[in-house]
């Protein structure tokens, strides 16, 4: 886990559901949005993008090598950093923006493929990463996709939420990227699909890094002082493993679960 020149890189190993690195670069980090005052509400931004899966590319029809000259055929890439972009962005930008952008809301496997050259992009920019897809896939950052959006001309720009009252009321306003150390155990989530009751998560060891896309608040409580109560407030987050996987690809995890891994967690809100 280097740090140099104001840059915290934690590289986790390569998955092939899996591919989030965590990146924090003070320049960046400066663009932070406070927690606003005032009352919190359960939200769920309900992202108009079909469920994407980045497993299972052969059974989609998806093949690789035609999607991106020089990268080998694989069932699965770990575009999971993209596929989270491609919903936040299907919430935050309008119909016509997104047809302009090549997104289609009609076609999950088109919109994948979209999400396939969008990770690309971001692993080109993302400078700290070692290698870029195609044709390796050693995975790509939050940061490094939000760069790639604003090289795109998609996005205005991004900030970061920094601890759970501020990605509390990030969520207020819109979906949030989330890049999360990913346990063995969350592979199947637990009653009601919560991926953190699952008995003994912590032992079952990680599995790597994953980027999802947080679409609401599905519980929310506010201590006396008006801060968020994490014992009392559930995230909602999309995946990117197909509607079949977690409640039509939806999970929940515990905010205090979030304040236990924040060290490993960042929070990007993107910006049009």
């Amino acid at each position: 886990m280097p740090t140099t020149h104001g840059v915290l890189v934690r590289h986790y190993t390569p998955h092939p559901a899996l591919g989030r690195h965590q990146v924090l670069d003070a320049r960046s980090l400066a663009y932070r949005r406070p927690a606003r005052p005032g009352p919190l509400r359960a939200v769920h931004w309900r992202p108009p993008l079909p469920v994407l899966n980045q497993q299972d590319l052969y059974a989609q029809g998806i093949v690789t090598s035609t999607v991106m000259p020089g990268a080998p055929d694989v069932d699965a890439v770990g575009s999971c950093t993209a596929n989270a972009a491609a919903v936040a962005v299907s919430v935050l930008l309008a119909p016509d923006d997104l047809a302009r952008a090549g997104l289609p809301l009609d076609d999950a496997v088109e919109a994948e493929r979209w999400a396939l050259r969008l990770y690309a992009e971001a692993t080109a920019v993302d400078e700290y990463v070692p290698y870029q897809w195609p044709p390796a896939d050693s995975g790509s950052s939050g940061l490094g996709v939000a760069r790639a959006l604003k090289a795109r001309g998609l996005i205005g720009s991004y900030s970061h939420a920094l601890d759970a009252d501020a990605l509390a009321s990030a969520l207020q306003r819109g979906p949030v990227l989330l890049g999360l150390p990913w346990f063995n155990a969350w592979f199947t989530p637990g009653p009601d699909a919560f991926v953190d009751a699952v008995d003994d998560w912590r032992a079952s060891g990680l599995a790597g890094g994953h980027e999802v896309c947080a679409i609401g608040l599905e519980t929310v409580g506010q201590l006396p002082g008006g801060q968020v109560d994490p014992e009392a407030t559930v995230l909602r987050l999309r995946n990117s493993w197909g509607p079949g996987w977690g409640t039509g690809g939806d999970f929940f995890l515990r905010l205090s679960t979030y304040v236990a891994l924040r060290a490993q967690i960042d929070a990007i809100q993107l910006h049009v």
